[in-house]
């Protein structure tokens, strides 16, 4: 069995209302591959899901470092930046979120987390324009096809919104 499958079938077992068992689990990962992006991505996780983003924080933050790729990379961008905003960095969080998009435009998730954190950080008219942005750029039904530049249309006006309050 590969370190993956390992580590998979460890976070198939969490309890996410319990997670110490599966902390317990994972550690002795860690130790064996202290320097292994992927263990590194999923004990940060597991504190994470454990409401400790302060240990989180650090485990995201060697696992970017230590060259996490593909999907784990996309999924532990949207953690961190949360992480960040549960920590009340809204700014660091902004700046994960805006690397992360670039890196990858097509998760819609991000964009969602990111206008978590907008509204967090107290801007709540730039959140409501960037969900607006998920609705017209994820969402295809007629009514939204039929209705995109009033909402792109709308977005934009939001936007406008947030700088006269600044």
């Amino acid at each position: 069995m590969t370190l993956d499958d390992e580590l998979d079938l460890i976070l198939g077992r969490r309890d996410r209302d319990n997670m110490q068992p599966t902390i317990d689990a994972l550690l002795p990962y860690y130790a064996a591959h202290p320097g292994n992006a992927r263990v590194l991505y999923d004990v940060g996780g597991a504190y994470d899901t454990a409401g400790q983003e302060d240990i989180a924080r650090g485990f995201y933050e060697r696992a970017l470092a230590a060259g996490l790729e593909g999907e784990l990379l996309c999924r532990c961008y949207v953690q961190y930046g949360s992480t960040l905003r549960n920590l009340g960095a809204y700014e660091r969080s902004l700046e994960i979120f805006t690397a992360a998009r670039a890196a990858f435009p097509e998760s819609p998730a991000l964009g969602a987390f990111e206008a978590i954190t907008l509204h967090a950080a107290g801007r709540s008219d730039e959140s409501v324009a960037a969900l607006l942005d998920l609705v017209v750029n994820f969402v295809s039904t007629p009514d939204i096809e039929r209705y995109k530049p009033a909402i792109t249309g709308n977005a934009a006006y939001i936007r406008t919104l947030e700088s006269e309050h600044s």
